[in-house]
């Protein structure tokens, strides 16, 4: 490689910077890299002065090109926390807070290669948990969710998540090949406990991975890009695993209709109240039991 052929010593834009962090970065695996890599995009946006797109628009959107000295500027701590508090409304407060820190390690390890000279996020704070946690949603609630005509992807997650109590990240790092259909049951390591699932999901989930034999169970709608890692990549359709955040905004955006507040209810409410029922019922609001 020659001189001139040799990559600058400062990026100029945000994104190269973005991509040399996470080349930095040697403790990421191959899918923290990945949710690392949409967190820190997904942030281009605020700063730029541009609201995040969202649903259909999200996917088809390329994120805005800006200078890394933005950070420098100003204009970009007033920016960054307008746009915390205004996806605060629309998004899970803890996904969020985990993209806020996410950005915080990034702009720590840019100050540090003389990159940017300030810290953008001096002034910018987590939002506030709530007090006791999120509200479950009620029998009811998940009788409309159950209901709802939404693609057989949609309704499996959300049966897994509720049929098993399990955190939305481990339900979506299952693979096809992890899956015991007959015993209604994951194959982990002997060190992992094995995911259980009910009548619902084990009534979907054949349908749902029907001619494939491994790869992720939940996939995207699109075919991954050409970086994506060979363990989120399905080896059948070459669609990728499908992410946290696609998820949670499906979810979210599935259910506006069915919340009184108009907002759309979040994956960890329908996870807390698979947690509650556990301690209070012993079957499913349709009346399936295990």
């Amino acid at each position: 490689m020659t001189a001139t052929e040799r990559e600058p010593v400062e990026p100029v834009e945000y994104t190269v910077a973005v991509e040399r962090y996470l080349a930095a970065a040697g403790g990421l695996g191959p899918g923290s890299r990945r949710i690392y890599r949409i967190a820190l995009t997904t942030w281009a946006w605020p700063l730029a002065d541009r609201p995040v797109p969202t649903g259909r628009e999200r996917r088809r959107a390329q994120p805005p090109v800006l200078p890394l000295a933005l950070l420098d500027s100003s204009r970009c701590a007033p920016r960054l926390g307008q746009a915390l508090t205004r996806r605060a409304a629309e998004s899970d407060v803890r996904t969020l807070n985990r993209e806020l820190s996410i950005l915080r390690s990034a702009v720590s390890w840019w100050r540090a290669q003389g990159w940017i000279r300030t810290d953008p996020l001096a002034g910018v704070r987590p939002q506030a948990l709530p007090a006791n946690g999120p509200t479950p949603l009620t029998a009811a609630d998940l009788q409309s969710v159950f209901r709802l005509r939404v693609p057989l992807r949609e309704q499996v997650t959300w049966r897994l998540l509720y049929e098993t109590g399990a955190t939305v990240e481990r339900v979506l790092a299952l693979d096809v090949d992890h899956l015991d259909l007959l015993h209604r049951r994951s194959r982990h390591p002997a060190d992992t406990p094995s995911l259980h699932w009910r009548a619902g999901a084990a009534r979907l989930l054949p349908l749902l991975v029907v001619g494939r034999a491994d790869g992720p169970l939940f996939l995207t709608d699109r075919r991954a890009p050409a970086r994506t890692p060979s363990g989120d990549l399905c080896p059948y359709s070459g669609r990728g695993r499908l992410s946290y955040r696609r998820a949670a905004e499906l979810f979210t955006g599935a259910t506006r209709s069915l919340d009184p507040a108009g907002r759309g209810w979040t994956l960890r409410q329908l996870r807390t109240a698979a947690a509650h029922d556990r301690l209070v019922a012993p079957t499913l609001p349709d009346g399936t039991s295990d």
